[in-house]
C-alpha cells in the first residue's frame, strides 16, 4: 500500500503562493514556455501564480481540498520540492482555503 500523501487531497499551496524560481531552472527542467511567465529578467514563475487574485498554478489539476495532482510532477520547480506538508507555509495556505491543519510536519521524499 502506498504512503498517504496529504498533498493529493489538498492543493492549497499550489493555489495560494507564487511559485517563483531562477529563469534557467525552467529550461533545465524542460518546462514548456507556455507554463511559465517572466517576473523580471532573472526570475520566472509558474503561470497562474504571478497574480494575487485568483492564484492557481496552471499545472494543478483537480479540486482543491478534494483531489488534486500536479501535471508536471517530475519536472516541478524547486519551490515545489521545498514546501513540505505540515510546515508553516502549508498551514497558512490550508487555512486560507478553509482546510483543517495537518497534524505535525511530514516529509515527502
Amino acid at each position: 500500500m502506498a504512503d498517504f500523501n496529504p498533498c493529493q487531497s489538498c492543493g492549497a499551496c499550489c493555489a495560494h503562493f507564487r511559485v517563483s524560481f531562477y529563469w534557467a531552472e525552467a529550461e533545465s527542467l524542460g518546462l514548456p514556455e507556455a507554463l511559465t511567465e517572466a517576473i523580471n529578467p532573472w526570475m520566472s514563475c509558474m503561470k497562474g501564480t504571478g497574480q494575487r487574485a485568483g492564484v492557481r498554478c496552471v499545472a494543478l489539476a483537480g479540486e482543491i481540498g478534494r483531489e488534486v495532482g500536479c501535471t508536471i510532477y517530475p519536472q516541478r520547480p524547486s519551490p515545489c520540492h521545498e514546501l513540505q506538508p505540515g510546515e508553516e507555509r502549508c498551514l497558512r495556505a490550508r487555512a486560507a482555503h478553509g482546510l483543517p491543519a495537518l497534524s505535525g510536519k511530514m516529509s515527502l521524499t
